[in-house]
C-alpha cells in the first residue's frame, strides 16, 4: 500500500483586507500544487474557505470596548487526491455559533450569507474556542 502525498500549506497573517488576498493566493497554490481541476471543487473550497475568512475578518476585530491591539490568524491548508481541508485559528473574540440554525437570508438581505454558502459548499464545518482561539475546521471531499 502506498501513502498518498498530501500538501500543507500555511499562513500567519493580521487581520486585514490584504489577508483575504493572501487567502485567495494560497488556496490557488494549494489547486496548483494538489492538482485540482474539478471545477465543482474549487469553487465549493475556495467559497467556503474565503466566506469563513471574510467572517474572521469582519466579526473577530470587533471588541468592546475598541482595541488598537493587532489581531491575526493562521491558516493550514491541506489537500490530497481526496479530501481538501482548511484550518482557521483566530485571537479574535470568541464566537457562539449554532450551525442548525444558521440559514440563507432573503434575497433582498445585504449580509448574512457567509456562514450559510459556507455550510452549503463543504462537506464538513465545525467551530470550537479553545485556549484564547476560535478554531475553524473545513473539509471538502473531492470529485471522485
Amino acid at each position: 500500500m502506498t501513502d498518498e502525498p498530501v500538501t500543507i500549506l500555511t499562513l500567519v497573517a493580521p487581520l486585514s483586507q490584504a489577508a483575504l488576498e493572501e487567502v485567495h493566493n494560497l488556496v490557488a497554490q494549494l489547486f496548483d500544487t494538489v492538482g485540482v481541476t474539478e471545477m465543482l471543487d474549487r469553487i465549493r473550497f475556495e467559497t467556503a474557505v474565503i466566506e469563513v475568512a471574510g467572517n474572521i475578518l469582519e466579526h473577530s476585530t470587533r471588541t468592546d470596548p475598541p482595541s488598537d491591539e493587532p489581531r491575526s490568524f493562521n491558516i493550514v491548508l491541506q489537500g490530497d487526491a481526496h479530501a481538501l481541508t482548511a484550518e482557521f485559528r483566530d485571537d479574535g473574540k470568541p464566537v457562539e455559533i449554532d450551525f442548525e440554525q444558521i440559514s440563507m437570508p432573503a434575497d433582498d438581505a445585504e449580509e448574512g450569507r457567509g456562514l450559510a454558502l459556507a455550510l452549503a459548499t463543504v462537506d464538513e464545518i465545525s467551530h470550537e474556542h479553545t485556549d484564547g482561539l476560535n478554531i475553524w475546521r473545513l473539509t471538502c471531499r473531492r470529485s471522485p
